[in-house]
């Protein structure tokens, strides 16, 4: 994995993962039934133990569970059962990586053209944005932690983007 002296990433473990859309009403309820209550603030994420919700758009989130779930589908539909909604389990489709250290907002904006520095990007803020030319959601979960979330199909291609980037800031 890529790493220099300011920052490292690793593989975050196997999470269980959906995309749900809908309204407030969604959001609460699907919420109660996941254990962290998506946010209804933009740009923003909520933890709750091992579950985060992170709002992706205005009626949509992703939900992440770090926690084995086996049971979390049956419970979400069961909770939106009478609510119009949209959830897709999307565990299989996506990655992440975790970058941290002090040097980890430096890596990412290698390729990511946001402003990463604690005061425009704080803790619990989250994105959907590119890393050069894959899509990604970018959460910063602590001053020098970040999570990557992507597709798997562009996991080769974030690793080796980090890489060379973990590469030539070293040589500055």
């Amino acid at each position: 994995m890529p790493r220099n002296s300011g920052a490292e990433t690793a593989a975050c473990a196997p999470a269980t993962r959906f995309i749900l859309r809908g309204g407030r009403e969604v959001a609460a309820s699907a919420g109660a039934a996941f254990g962290a209550m998506p946010p209804l603030e933009p740009l923003r994420s909520a933890t709750a133990g091992p579950r985060s919700a992170l709002w992706l758009g205005p009626d949509e989130w992703l939900l992440i569970a770090e926690d084995p779930a086996p049971e979390l589908w049956a419970a979400l539909e069961t909770a939106l059962a009478s609510l119009p909604h949209g959830l897709v389990d999307v565990s299989h489709r996506q990655s992440a990586l975790e970058v941290s250290g002090s040097g980890a907002a430096r890596l990412l904006n290698a390729g990511v053209p946001l402003d990463l520095d604690i005061a425009a990007f704080p803790v619990g803020m989250v994105a959907r944005t590119l890393l050069t030319k894959a899509e990604i959601v970018l959460w910063r979960r602590a001053p020098d932690r970040f999570r990557v979330e992507f597709s798997r199909s562009f996991g080769p291609y974030v690793v080796a983007i980090l890489t060379r980037a973990a590469g030539d800031q070293e040589l500055c």
